[in-house]
């Protein structure tokens, strides 16, 4: 188990050694983790990595290698097999050359009244069809299935295809208190600070208490000035919960760093497309929702607005009324993302996702467009790309 987990880390290019699997080794054998994954990733984590900046790469890799699993347990291979792995193989795994003979019904208004249509006539669960709400199979409707455009039913995403998604999901807060991993993204943020001075005679002006000291034949003449303050205003937009589970940790740490650097900071936050509102909590969205347009009015022209998001999703949801997952919009996603770029001057998107799979998704392709191609990957060397566009 642990060989494999080993090959994993060094696929995604954390540098570790067999001195360090042995390591690993000897500390599970003296009971150092035992019976907790999150015990193993904080014990693994400071055994294979020795320099934090491949902490995202870890982070992906124990995701990867580790996804589902809740506990290690000392009698884990006797037990019965878990229920999600078999509701696994119940789940129809298509080939390519299938996935290309599946239509979509063509519009997002004819999938719905199908959704309809087919909830009037189906009495019994299905599971494994290309028809009926169910599970498994190839129909638009369920969960667990193989569809290029459908409506999730049940579960979480598993293929990022949905164009709607039935149920009600809860988003947790991203934690503005993460310390660790943060010092590299503080300083790439720091290239974007600019500071002035402001204010009241605060601080003391060393060098000019030193010079007016000499002029006044050496007795003390302590001189002050306002203290430099940082000017820059920072606009943030966090895409969170769905496809951005993987990555809240990353978030979290980016969230952190800018509350250090910037004091002049906001933050909403959306899901998967900017729409008719946004908010501040999580755990209260559905009930303190704020005005697209309040934020506009709100705050001026010379906020730097930065998104962050993977950009994967339906192109319905980009170009289309109705398009969103979870509720219905009267305006497109692109309309009200245009209004943003006419409102201020400085717009990024950063992306959490490899670069490299940036063609494969339409919406990505289409979001980065909208944003005249300032797009960037959510790594410190896109970061850092990304503050000095924004401070030009």
């Amino acid at each position: 188990m642990l060989i494999g987990f080993f090959e994993d880390l060094r696929a995604h290019r954390v540098p570790v050694s067999l001195r360090e699997l042995l390591d690993l080794f000897d500390a599970l054998k003296h009971h150092v983790a035992f019976g907790s994954i999150e015990d193993f990733y904080m014990l693994s984590r400071a055994v294979m990595v020795k320099d934090e900046k491949y902490y995202d790469r870890f982070d992906r890799a124990f995701a990867h290698y580790f996804e589902g699993l809740e506990s290690i347990e000392p009698d884990w291979l006797s037990r019965t097999i878990p229920e999600e792995w078999l509701r696994a193989q119940l789940e129809k795994t298509l080939s390519a050359e299938e996935r290309e003979k599946l239509q979509g019904l063509g519009s997002l208004e004819k999938i719905l009244d199908e959704l309809r249509k087919r909830l009037e006539e189906q009495e019994k669960r299905h599971q494994g069809g290309n028809k009926w709400v169910g599970t498994g199979g190839t129909s638009p409707f369920g969960g667990y299935g193989e569809n290029p455009e459908g409506i999730r039913m049940v579960g979480p995403s598993r293929n990022k295809s949905a164009v709607k998604v039935w149920e009600k999901r809860e988003f947790r807060n991203l934690d503005d208190s993460v310390e660790l991993g943060i010092r590299n993204i503080k300083l790439a943020l720091r290239r974007l600070r600019k500071f002035a001075r402001t204010g009241r005679d605060d601080e003391l002006d060393m060098d000019d208490t030193i010079r007016s000291t000499a002029r006044n034949a050496g007795l003390l003449d302590i001189k002050m000035r306002p203290e430099k303050e940082n000017r820059v205003k920072v606009l943030l937009f966090f895409d969170i919960g769905g496809s951005m589970d993987p990555y809240i940790k990353m978030c979290e740490e980016l969230f952190s760093a800018a509350r250090l650097e910037f004091k002049h900071m906001e933050y909403f936050y959306f899901h998967n497309f900017i729409y008719e509102y946004v908010w501040k909590d999580n755990r209260r969205r559905w009930d303190e929702k704020v005005s697209t347009w309040d934020v506009l009015h709100k705050y001026g022209s010379d906020y730097k607005v930065i998104f962050i998001g993977d950009a994967a999703m339906s192109p319905y949801e980009v170009n289309s009324v109705g398009g969103s997952v979870e509720h219905w919009n009267d305006e497109p996603g692109a309309v009200w993302f245009q209004r943003i770029m006419d409102t201020y001057e400085k717009v990024i998107w950063l992306n959490p996702e490899p670069e490299r799979a940036w063609q494969m998704t339409t919406s990505t392709q289409w979001i980065k467009q909208l944003a005249d191609q300032r797009m960037f990957p959510l790594t410190l060397d896109g970061i850092e790309r990304a503050m000095r566009y924004l401070s030009k």
